[in-house]
């Protein structure tokens, strides 16, 4: 193989839609010695049998924003390339069969507004109109969007080739990546053999990208990096061709688990079945290569019989093909991109759970402006590898997990729905107490977490709806204790990361925004910013000694502000460990937590011995812990830190002492609630990587006078100069009815100016509470508080009060009592 180099800057592993488009925007970006490599031939795994639907709407603002990039680029490749993309806007239209599946697509609907994508709520005479051969009986309403479109998978997976090619990139069939070489956190090289097995070699590089589709998990563990997915078979048939059969919108009939597509005189009806047939988990067969799998029309039928009724001519058209080829699926329904977090250069571009056709643009532009600049070029956290927990590769997890996975793209995407599959596999110490309280368990990173507490005779389970779920009340009470009286609830997931070392002061200093020279025993609140002010990290730090902080994260985000940390570490001589597991965390709240306290330690709580913001060593009961004086509820409170082995004894110590305070338990939904009314930030959907700290209203837990630079300090301290550019403002409903949970849109004397970063009930301020960002720049606070507001639920509009301190407790007068 003469033409392959020694050396590139670049090597992508894969050649399907994904590897193709990182490609062509790395070239784009002007990058040169851009080398991909695939296996057999490009398109050859799973992009050439892929439907080509090209929708825009994504759950998010950001997966919106690369969905209708991908359509845009599509629209515009034939032109560039001469490829024939075979991208059309044919529109697309979704139907609910159900009054709950109509509030859901009329929230999305409102939600696309927000995001600048054009759609519309339409009438069943008008969906007749636009799709004249469906069957409506039974639709409640439905929702167009009319530029989504539709394409030809392999053709916009090959123009993307093209388009590097023209630009220097060397794209190289039948060579398979065999192995990948590493210095320490570092890939440096890319072992590679003919497909024939008659040369092989090695190609030096500075960085490696993981395009390998359903071998992805196999090329990350190659590397070292952890790559979750699962290939699942996926069904569709092709009819023979329909007469008279024209152009038509794409037709999701999600009730009914199916999608149609017209191409080329054909009906391709399609489904995202209910459970899934996971494949190859013996490994996929090295001769793969544009196979099929074998017919399942068992399994099928359930979907093709209701498809029958729907769309009446497919009784009458035969069969052309009856498809089924694997598709590759991740644990959570969110594909993998970014860099691995146990190295420093290999990337991950994978797991597009059937998405990637439309994700394939975006996905590649996202992640080829990261590479090139080593910062992402917005939030892209619902996607980012750094996500997956280590445990989430583990093949028998994977197996029953994507049994689920494949049909939730189509399942009711209720609000607090929850994975019914590969639960239990993260506890905490206080698991089996909670649950013989009567807990209702949520899964959250793995972790199985108290979401709510179920009455005597009360059904331990959810029944999910869009309006007031069965346990609203249940966390309306537990919401009424903590306000009024003391609660308890486990905090044991939150990720707990020691950083210990002579320079752990030092680095502290420089990783956050905060001022760590403190005294031992204090705790700051604060956060790890990025360069351009943003938030990677919102944590609480304790300075446990001289040189050892405990760092206090998200669940979800442990690994990710772990790898921040590591990333960021340098020369710093520090020791950073995960000890999550090491201790469990009760989180006493409440007016009467100081006296639960004193009933069962004889430690000193009052405000002189232990003020808020500081932590001490305790005896509790005949064992020992550590309390934390902070809260994330806004009342007076302590979390106490118990070891693993003592956890249990420190519970049953207090639930015996709270019985006189009428101590109740309480789970995360509460806390979700209460702290809201508060208007604390929540990671990942007030606060992210692109919203800088002033915005969000932060500024005062960044200390750029602290004496010694940081990352991030001439960000802040130009924006504190300058002012906001955005309001996080705090909103309240003044009908108590309507409920919010995010994305909703923002309307300010009229326009749409934004929508909700989170939403809940405020119980005790008697409406739903949401937070959201409002542009500002120039003004001053009180302008922006003078316009009336309003937001969109569901298409109608709903007036809210508007504010930018806490609604709840605006003096935090409660909390230092």
């Amino acid at each position: 193989m003469s033409d392959l180099p020694n050396k590139a800057r670049v090597v992508i592993i894969g050649g399907g839609v994904i590897g193709c488009s990182v490609a062509y925007h790395l070239t784009k970006l002007g990058w040169e010695d851009v080398v991909l490599l695939e296996r057999k031939q490009l398109t050859s795994g799973t992009t050439w049998h892929a439907a080509g639907l090209i929708a825009q709407l994504r759950a998010t603002k950001n997966m919106t924003k690369l969905a209708k990039y991908s359509q845009e680029l599509y629209g515009t490749l034939e032109e560039e390339t001469g490829v024939a993309t075979g991208f059309k806007r044919c529109g697309s239209i979704t139907v609910a069969l159900t009054e709950e599946r109509k509030e859901e697509i009329y929230r999305q609907a409102a939600m696309a507004r927000a995001f600048g994508v054009e759609v519309e709520e339409i009438s069943n005479t008008r969906v007749q109109e636009l799709y004249p051969h469906i069957n409506l009986e039974g639709v409640k309403g439905a929702v167009y969007l009319p530029k989504d479109g539709q394409g030809d998978p392999a053709n916009i997976a090959l123009a993307l080739a093209k388009g590097a090619r023209q630009r220097g990139a060397l794209i190289k069939e039948r060579i398979k990546v065999t192995g990948v070489a590493k210095e320490g956190r570092k890939v440096v090289g890319v072992d590679w053999q003919s497909d024939d097995g008659s040369q092989s070699g090695q190609i030096a590089c500075d960085m490696v990208v993981n395009c390998a589709g359903m071998w992805g998990q196999e090329v990350g563990k190659m590397a070292g990096a952890n790559v979750p997915l699962q290939a699942c078979e996926h069904f569709y048939i092709v009819t023979e061709n329909i007469d008279g059969l024209t152009q038509l919108p794409v037709l999701r009939v999600p009730d009914e688990y199916a999608y149609y597509k017209e191409d080329a005189g054909k009906i391709l009806l399609g489904a995202f079945e209910p459970e899934a047939k996971p494949w190859a988990m013996d490994g996929i067969p090295n001769d793969f290569e544009f196979d099929q799998l074998p017919e399942d029309f068992d399994h099928f039928e359930p979907i093709l019989e209701k498809a029958v009724e729907r769309l009446p001519l497919l009784a009458e058209a035969g069969i052309h093909t009856f498809f089924n080829g694997p598709e590759s699926f991740t644990p959570d329904d969110a594909y993998h991109l970014g860099l691995a977090p146990e190295l420093d250069n290999f990337w991950v571009a994978a797991g597009f759970n059937s998405i990637g056709i439309q994700s394939a643009g975006g996905a590649g532009m996202a992640l080829a402006e990261w590479m090139d600049s080593g910062a992402k070029p917005f939030d892209l956290g619902d996607v980012d590898i750094s996500r997956m927990q280590p445990f989430q590769g583990n093949k028998k997890y994977l197996y029953e997990r994507s049994k689920e996975t494949l049909g939730l793209l189509f399942k009711d995407h209720f609000p607090y729905k929850q994975k019914e599959t590969a639960r239990g596999v993260r506890r905490s110490p206080l698991h089996h107490h909670l649950l013989e309280q009567g807990a209702v368990m949520g899964e959250f990173a793995g972790w199985e977490r108290a979401n709510w507490f179920a009455n005597p005779e009360q059904e331990r389970e959810y029944h999910y709806t869009w309006k007031r779920q069965n346990w609203f009340e249940n966390s309306a009470a537990e919401h009424r204790a903590i306000r009024e009286n003391v609660g308890l609830y486990d905090m044991s997931s939150f990720g707990k990361i020691r950083v210990e070392g002579p320079e752990a002061e030092a680095f502290m200093n420089y990783i956050g925004g905060g001022d760590y020279s403190v005294p031992v025993g204090k705790i700051v609140y604060t956060q790890f910013l990025n360069h351009t002010g943003g938030i990677e990290a919102d944590v609480t730090v304790t300075r446990l000694s001289e040189t050892a902080y405990l760092v206090v994260t998200p669940a979800a985000t442990r690994l990710a502000d772990q790898t921040w940390m590591m990333r960021n570490k340098g020369a710093f001589n520090v020791v950073i460990t995960d000890v999550t597991a090491g201790e469990a965390v009760m989180a006493i709240m409440g007016p009467n937590s100081r006296k639960l306290l004193e009933k069962v330690s004889p430690n000193d709580f009052t405000n002189a011995g232990n003020p808020f913001g500081t932590a001490q060593e305790i005896e509790i009961g005949m064992g020992l812990a550590r309390a934390h004086r902070v809260t994330y509820v806004g009342e007076l409170g302590w979390e106490i830190y118990a070891s693993t082995d003592m956890a249990g004894h420190v519970f049953e110590t207090l639930m015996e002492a709270g019985q006189d305070l009428d101590l109740k338990l309480c789970g995360l939904h509460m806390m979700d609630s209460a702290r809201i009314e508060k208007g604390y930030r929540h990671f990942g959907h007030d606060i992210t990587c692109e919203d800088h700290v002033v915005d969000a209203g932060l500024g005062f837990a960044v200390k750029v006078d602290k004496g010694s630079d940081f990352i991030g300090r001439a960000a802040v301290a130009a924006r504190k100069e300058s002012g906001p550019q955005n309001r996080l403002l705090q909103f309240r409903l003044t009908d108590p009815e309507p409920l919010l949970y995010h994305n909703e849109p923002i309307l300010r004397d009229g326009e749409v100016v934004g929508y909700l970063t989170s939403g809940n009930y405020g119980h005790t301020l008697g409406g739903a509470i949401g937070l959201g960002y409002v542009p500002c720049a120039g003004e001053k606070a009180a302008d922006v508080l003078a316009s009336t507001y309003e937001l969109d639920v569901m298409g109608t509009r709903v007036a809210a009060e508007v504010s930018l301190k806490p609604m709840y407790d605006p003096k935090s007068e409660r909390v230092k009592v």
